[in-house]
């Protein structure tokens, strides 16, 4: 069981990502193009929420399940090798606050009006893109 959820953790990792990009960029697009706000986009930002979501619930479900807690005995030592500081604190909390600035950005977007919901949302969609972008264990993902 955890070696599928591992490999559905990897293969949404796709779609997650994909959603960000394209709804980051476009929402900075029609920010800049003071367009107005569509159902289409709200969609298109309800969709990338869930997917991320998702993401992080199953990760959590293998973070608690797979981790071998002996491994951190001696968190010192944990922290000393960075394979397991990566697994073990880096990747995990990025990935949370990157969440975290995703659902901020569509919470405060559901209250904007107008050509402000594409501001909103293009930011804090593409500063949770970096910082997933950044801590994706991209050896592991292809």
């Amino acid at each position: 069981m955890h070696t599928g959820l591992v490999h559905l953790h990897r293969t949404l990792a796709y779609v997650a990502l994909v959603l960000l990009i394209v709804s980051g960029i476009k929402f900075l697009m029609a920010a800049r193009a003071k367009k107005e706000f569509t159902e289409g986009d709200r969609k298109l930002s309800l969709y990338t929420l869930i997917s991320v979501h998702l993401q992080l619930v199953i990760g959590f479900v293998i973070y608690f399940t797979g981790l071998s807690f002996s491994q951190l005995k001696d968190f010192g030592a944990a922290m000393s090798d960075s394979s397991v500081r990566f697994q073990v604190l880096e990747h995990p909390l990025t990935m949370i606050i990157g969440v975290v600035l995703i659902t901020i950005g569509y919470s405060s977007a559901k209250r904007a009006e107008g050509t402000a919901k594409y501001s909103k949302l293009s930011r804090f969609y593409l500063i949770g893109l970096v910082l997933i972008l950044l801590r994706v264990p991209w050896d592991k993902l292809f």
